[in-house]
């Protein structure tokens, strides 16, 4: 039976379509991974059947049994609340019951027989509900589920006003999972969860018991948990049934079939147009060319396949810098309290360090405070010389307004025009990209943007804070290649241990550090 069904759906900005006569839907218990390269309008797609934006054309209806789910980062959390709190908020409607149960004890009181019945009555069925509805053991229900993906780790009793952007994504999931919707619809969700909580996570999926949409560039994680994939591809959706290792078996087949048919049509085409030119002005085959122009003219022609661009990245090197890099000597981070036990360890040239340990531990902040962005709150961290550093930031503020050629030649003005449109170009940006506002870009999009900079300057120093969040396949693959190449020294912190584990030389796992420490 259709929960959701959407009919004709069509959206574009400005000159650019990405979406066009899209139809969709979903049945109950599915579990469907959204798809596709970075500006195809996944999470647009999302916004459309979520109520956030309105289509250009076609219609969105929801089964009037459809309770909906849906992870928004911007939901307003009220200072003075504790994470424990906003969690609860999921039980909202049992609470209110047991409340209400409370006024019907209070009527009792002064009840006649008459009343009494009626109330004890009443009184048995909301009690009836709140045990099938497992009202009684919902702390439990809370823990398990803070537990798993992380909350627990940064405490329940944390007022939601001093959380970090990742912990408070992590409580909105927290909720949104607690609340079991009979449709979920989950917009990059690994984004802030390390390893452990993806796993966690991946579990949770796998048994949930209602429908689900999940859109993610984490390939493994969506391969375990979805069982049908919508690919929306040059403003087209494509179902293809299995999970995300089969979709690729089939479209790759396709495309290579579509690939090759295009190409013989063509030949065939060139070889036919050919011939009406060479005959059409003779007398004596004109019909004959004529007859060839008809037949080309009905013939249905072969879409050639959509191409994207594939990006390619190069971190130009730098002069060598001296052996050490840096040197952590007790540092302690945090802002008005350590974080961590105080750190002691070196980091020398041509090292490729990959960061680890739960969301929200600290990674982040000891990266800003080895660069020098946060002060510690002891200790010390000792640079070494001639030093050329590079800096992607988990997150970056950026002027919405402006373009990404306004961003880029802002930032680096000697630049000249063909030089910045070839930069941004090579990040896998099109010319439609680079001269659209900021704001009308995906986040893959804006991360490409990002990390067009950061390969203008030379560098033997390269420090990157989630670079792969966004980014679709074919970017972090290219990403990782030139993060191989690159002979300069690296620290990362990456939740995906897929895209580093083979090139990295040593990991730094902060949490098993803070662990040790706690012994």
């Amino acid at each position: 039976m259709s929960i959701l069904e959407v009919n004709k759906l069509g959206m574009g900005f400005g000159a650019r379509t990405l979406f066009q006569d899209v139809s969709f839907r979903l049945l109950r218990g599915e579990h469907v991974g959204l798809v596709g390269s970075n500006g195809t309008g996944k999470s647009t797609f999302i916004e459309i059947i979520t109520g956030q934006t309105q289509p250009d054309e076609g219609t969105i209806a929801w089964s009037k049994h459809a309770s909906v789910g849906y992870l928004d980062q911007h939901a307003r959390l009220v200072a003075g609340l504790t994470v424990r709190d906003v969690l609860r908020t999921a039980f909202q409607g049992l609470y209110e019951l047991e409340e209400e149960m409370g006024r019907i004890g209070e009527a009792m009181a002064t009840a006649d027989p008459d009343e009494m019945d009626k109330l004890l009555e009443e009184m048995g069925d909301i009690q009836d509900h709140l045990e099938t509805s497992g009202f009684y053991m919902l702390d439990a229900k809370v823990e398990e589920v803070a537990k798993g993906l992380g909350v627990t780790a940064f405490g329940l009793d944390k007022d939601v006003t001093e959380l970090s952007g990742g912990q408070r994504t992590k409580v909105l999931l927290a909720k949104l999972l607690l609340q079991q919707p009979n449709v979920l619809i989950l917009d990059e969700p690994t984004n802030y969860l390390d390893e452990e909580h993806i796993n966690w996570l991946t579990e949770y999926l796998q048994n949930y018991p209602y429908a689900f949409m999940l859109v993610s560039h984490d390939t493994f994680f969506m391969n375990d948990v979805v069982n049908l994939i919508y690919h929306l591809e040059g403003g087209q959706l494509t179902r293809y049934s299995g999970n995300y290792e089969a979709f690729l078996r089939v479209y790759e087949q396709r495309r290579s079939q579509q690939e090759s048919a295009f190409e013989r049509q063509q030949a065939e085409i060139a070889r036919v147009e050919d011939f009406i030119a060479r005959n059409k002005a003779r007398v004596a085959t004109r019909g004959m060319a004529n007859s060839r122009q008809k037949m080309l003219d009905k013939m249905e022609r072969i879409e050639k396949p959509v191409e994207y661009p594939r990006p390619t990245f190069t971190f130009p090197q730098g002069k060598l810098s001296g052996k050490l890099v840096c040197k952590l000597d007790n540092l302690e981070i945090g802002y008005s309290y350590a974080l961590l036990p105080a750190m002691s360890i070196t980091l020398e040239r041509g090292q490729k360090i990959a960061i680890t340990g739960m969301n929200g531990i600290g990674k982040s902040t000891l990266l800003k405070t080895i660069l020098g962005l946060i002060q510690p709150i002891g200790g010390a961290v000792i640079h070494g010389d001639s030093l050329l550093k590079g800096y992607f930031a988990q997150e970056e503020a950026m002027d919405d307004e402006r373009t990404p050629l306004e961003e880029l030649w802002d930032a680096y003005p000697w630049l000249s025009n063909n030089e910045v449109r070839g930069r941004l170009s090579s990040s896998g940006l099109t010319a439609e990209h680079i001269n659209n506002k900021m704001f009308n870009l995906s986040g893959g999009e804006q991360a490409k943007v990002r990390l067009a900079k950061l390969q203008v300057e030379e560098t033997n120093w390269l420090v990157m804070d989630e670079p792969t969040n966004h980014l679709d396949v074919a970017a972090k693959e290219e990403l990782a290649a030139a993060l191989k190449k690159y002979k300069g020294t690296l620290l990362l912190v990456c939740h995906e241990p897929e895209f580093y584990r083979d090139w990295i030389t040593d990991v730094w796992n902060v949490e098993a550090w803070a662990k040790k420490s706690a012994k």
